[in-house]
């Protein structure tokens, strides 16, 4: 324990009308570091709330999440009124970092040398957030819950203060300190804190990293006490009784005091809001009357990981941004501990796995422990997982909340069944018993763990926690006799780690044998035991990025001959079948009507390279055969910018007018090219592709010559969307025999401080030569043809009517329709339009074009823009145009235009671009 701890005594009066704490701090701050200091850090994060362009406002930003950017200012927090004064009330002067609202740097007026104290006099006022943006902050209930709510010391290593911002990521690096708090409230509000109780109002702590605080009218806390520790909480299911909470939370606190170590304080705090911070993905996205697991497991296994967070980021003393996944790999380790001890039969689905009709399927009956790896392998297989020692800020959200965090705790495992010898059981105890309070660092657990195992694991650092490499092994010769088998393994990544290899005999284990990292060529030859297969990575101990070529049967000349299963909706990849999806489907559009087909496809929840996706339908207007089909090949570029390079052909057979049908065949190559920072929001994507389109002439369309064609393009796309910027740049060079293009758009869309939304758009195109002889294949100025069948047209022939007013995104994107709609020369137009309130807009559009032997014109629109979800959902109510007053002529509603996205793909974009 430290000798000299930074010390603060706080009087923190709330005022209920303002929702504001103010402070009088006295702060005692030792230099427990070995350098000479002229200044000392403070960690304000509760200022972060303050500003929309600060840290967290960008984060919000960056994942899609508009409640911060649009609150009200009486909605937001900050520190404000902040004085300093030293023991001879002399002022210190303070200052914050240009782009770092949350952390303050305070000038001493003398050099403090190693040993030595400062004591500091601080007042200043803490505004309170609103709740709704991270679950810190005050609740319309009255409610409050803060932490990280006043100021702290930072901690100090290598030379320097940390200087973490607030990206609501619960990393704030503070220094250990001792508390003496006193609060001043209104009547008839209690207080909750996991200091100790001297009083109603007074609380203290020794040796804490932070504490947080609860208050309100009706504070729903109460207190479960056992020898080991007294938890606070207002964590509870209203389908477990008192009893049953009881007993989970004493079976947890005795596990975890086991299991990991003593708690060094009387009392840990565990609110409900801090689950919902962090939930356990996967039961928290089951609807509630599903039911799928016993009511007391769900409360149990939610408590536990909620439990086990705070216990272990509220003592162990490492800098939670750098060394975040030994906070992960505890967490998720001991859960999947807990679990093979108290539930090993317990599935990922619980008891949907009883159900016949579903016993099937791998994602039922795959163990609970299971799901970590899939969470993870979702990541990999993509291409966006990420190392895990990479800063905690620096992760995709996705990976920050889930993949990361799972393969942490599958890593400690893989380590621990490597060793044999329990050796992360083993160190996770020592490392926390031993270094309570302690400034901690990845280097010290690291020494642990060489010092618990003679065995070298070295690799498990360079290969496994410092990069992002993944593992394939496959069997590349087998032989065999009555005795012993003989093998040699293939490393397809050539990357170097430990694998297990196993022999089973009707599926049950008969040999075990880990083979270390030794080059491809090495042959093993092990006693057989009677083994009918053998199979590596068995229980999957390793995360492995395919299983799929594991085993070999040692029955006869049988290989891997994997049978066929269908299944009725898209599974985890099972690696002993082929899986085939075939779900019914049922679609619409103008000229085939309704047509329902069935969909076979070979996806599953994880990413594979090959892919095949076929959808027969019948169309019940024209009593024909329809459908759609695609199979491509997806190659992954682990180590460059150009990430993934897809391979595909597509082909459609549909009605595109009355009795005409239309059969489309593209194949395509498609670029995806990411930066070097996963989190940037910068899309870039390089398409090559040939269309070849052959329609049947239809008496409803009259251009001529347009029923077979072909036409190469390229598209380059350069584009970053956030909530408060979008920009993108793209630029289409097609050629075909009669005609060649050129175009290119930008828009720009921005949402400014006062949530008034601006977007804008531009569009240029031109004929490089056209020898067409109809306006087929010309720009569109409100409507284009979609020659290339390529936009969600719900009827693309239509020219009056209903069907005729949908709009696309495309061309011109005019909303007034014109005598002249086609160029086959040149177009440029611009679109804008601008927020008057919330969803309500009004848009513009000016443009000039020119056709071949006519002069150029030059029109413009504006209206009523209803923007209910941009580029998904839009009406568009013409007002006034070149056609005049619109809105007072007849036949107004065929004037309407709208936007509509019916594609599944599309819609769950929406959700997507916030985690990926």
């Amino acid at each position: 324990m430290l000798q000299a701890q930074h010390h603060s005594k706080i009087v923190a009066e709330y005022n209920l009308n303002e929702k504001r704490i103010n402070v009088v701090q006295e702060l005692t701050f030792y230099n427990q570091t070995n350098d000479t200091l002229n200044s000392i850090v403070l960690n304000d994060w509760m200022n972060a709330y303050g500003d929309k362009n600060s840290d967290i406002g960008k984060r919000f930003a960056d994942e899609f999440e508009r409640i911060f950017h649009l609150a009200k200012e009486k909605d937001r927090g900050r520190t404000e009124n902040i004085t300093i004064i030293s023991d001879d009330d002399s002022f210190f002067s303070w200052k914050r970092n240009e782009n770092s609202a949350d952390v303050l740097e305070i000038q001493l007026k003398k050099t403090l040398f190693p040993s030595e104290k400062i004591k500091l006099h601080l007042t200043y006022s803490v505004k309170i957030p609103n709740a709704r943006f991270t679950k810190f902050g005050y609740s319309d209930d009255e409610k409050v819950y803060l932490k990280n709510w006043f100021l702290t010391p930072s901690r100090y290593e290598n030379g320097s203060f940390v200087k973490n911002n607030n990206h609501n990521i619960d990393d704030i690096a503070n220094a250990v300190s001792d508390y003496d708090l006193e609060l001043k409230l209104p009547k008839n509000t209690e207080a909750f804190t996991d200091l100790n109780k001297v009083s109603e109002t007074v609380f203290t702590g020794k040796n804490r990293l932070d504490f947080n605080l609860f208050f309100g009218k009706k504070n729903e806390f109460e207190s479960f006490i056992n020898q080991k520790l007294e938890v606070v909480t207002d964590f509870r299911d209203n389908r477990v009784d008192d009893i049953q909470r009881a007993i989970v939370i004493d079976k947890i606190v005795n596990w975890v005091d086991e299991n990991l170590g003593k708690y060094p304080h009387q009392k840990l705090i565990l609110a409900k809001a801090d689950y919902e911070r962090s939930p356990f993905y996967g039961l928290n996205q089951l609807p509630a009357f599903i039911a799928p697991f016993p009511d007391q497991f769900l409360y149990e296994i939610k408590f536990l990981k909620t439990f086990l967070n705070n216990y272990v980021h509220s003592t162990l003393n490492l800098n939670p941004r750098n060394d975040n996944w030994i906070y992960d790999g505890f967490q998720i380790y001991l859960m999947m501990k807990y679990i093979d001890e108290f539930y090993p039969k317990v599935t990922m689905m619980g008891n949907v796995a009883k159900l016949k009709i579903m016993r099937g399927y791998n994602l039922v009956s795959l163990d609970f422990n299971g799901q970590y790896s899939y969470f993870y392998m979702l990541m990999a297989r993509k291409n966006l997982d990420q190392p895990l020692n990479f800063p905690k800020d620096k992760l995709i959200k996705f990976n920050e909340k889930i993949a990361s965090k799972y393969r942490a705790g599958l890593s400690f495992k893989y380590l621990n069944e490597y060793s044999q010898n329990g050796l992360i059981d083993k160190s996770i105890v020592q490392f926390y018993t031993t270094n309570l309070q302690k400034q901690q660092s990845v280097n010290d657990f690291e020494t642990l763990l060489k010092q618990n195992t003679p065995k070298n694991i070295n690799w498990f650092f360079d290969k496994i926690i410092n990069s992002r490499e993944t593992f394939d092994y496959k069997f590349d010769m087998v032989s065999k006799t009555k005795d012993s088998i003989s093998f040699r393994l293939k490393n397809k990544t050539e990357t170097h780690v430990p694998i297990p290899v196993f022999g089973t005999k009707k599926k049950e284990i008969v040999f075990k044998k880990w083979i270390d990292a030794l080059p491809n060529d090495s042959i093993y030859t092990i006693p057989r035991n009677n083994a009918d297969k053998i199979v590596i990575n068995y229980k999957n101990e390793v995360p492995e990025f395919n299983l799929r070529n594991n085993w070999r049967s040692l029955k006869g000349f049988r290989v891997n001959n994997r049978p066929i299963k269908f299944i009725f909706f898209k599974d985890l990849e099972d690696p002993n079948y082929n899986q085939i999806v075939y779900i019914p489907t049922l679609e619409y559009n103008l000229y085939d009507g309704f047509y329902p087909g069935i969909r076979f496809h070979n996806k599953t929840i994880l990413d594979k390279p090959f892919i095949f996706d076929v959808n027969p339908s019948y169309s019940t207007k024209t009593n024909n055969l329809t459908g759609r089909g695609t199979i491509y090949f997806n190659q992954y570029n682990r180590n460059s910018n150009w990430y993934h390079i897809r391979y595909l052909l597509n082909g459609h057979y549909l009605h595109y007018a009355p009795e005409a049908a239309y059969l489309k065949l593209m194949p395509v190559v498609h670029f995806r090219i990411r930066p070097d920072d996963y989190r940037d929001n910068k899309i870039q994507t390089l398409t090559i592709k040939q269309t070849i389109i052959e329609r049947e002439k239809s008496d409803f369309i009259v251009e001529e010559n347009t029923e077979n064609y072909s036409v190469f393009s390229t598209k380059y796309y350069n584009g970053k969307t956030e909530i408060t910027n979008h920009y993108n740049f793209l630029t289409d060079f097609q050629l075909s025999k009669n005609f060649g293009k050129l175009a290119g758009e930008i828009q720009y869309r921005k949402l400014f401080n006062d949530n008034r939304q601006l977007n804008l758009r531009f569009f240029a195109g031109t004929f490089l030569y056209n020898k067409t002889t109809s306006n087929y294949f010309d720009f569109g100025l409100d409507r284009p043809s979609d020659y290339l069948f390529e936009s969600e047209y719900l009827g693309r022939s239509e020219t009056t009517g209903f069907f005729s007013q949908q709009a696309i995104g495309t061309d011109g994107f005019f909303k007034s329709i014109f005598e002249t709609r086609l160029a086959n020369q040149w177009m440029i137009t611009a679109n804008a339009s601008c927020n008057i309130w919330n969803w309500i807009e009004v848009y513009g559009d000016i443009g000039t074009f020119k056709n071949k032997n006519t002069s150029a014109k030059f029109v413009y629109d504006s209206g009523i823009r209803l923007n209910l979800v941009t580029d998904y959902l839009e009406l568009y109510f013409p007002v006034y145009s070149t056609n005049g007053w619109e809105i007072g002529q007849q036949n107004y509603s065929e004037r309407i235009r709208f936007i509509i996205t019916f594609n599944p793909d599309t819609l769950f974009s929406l959700f997507t671009r916030k985690w990926f």
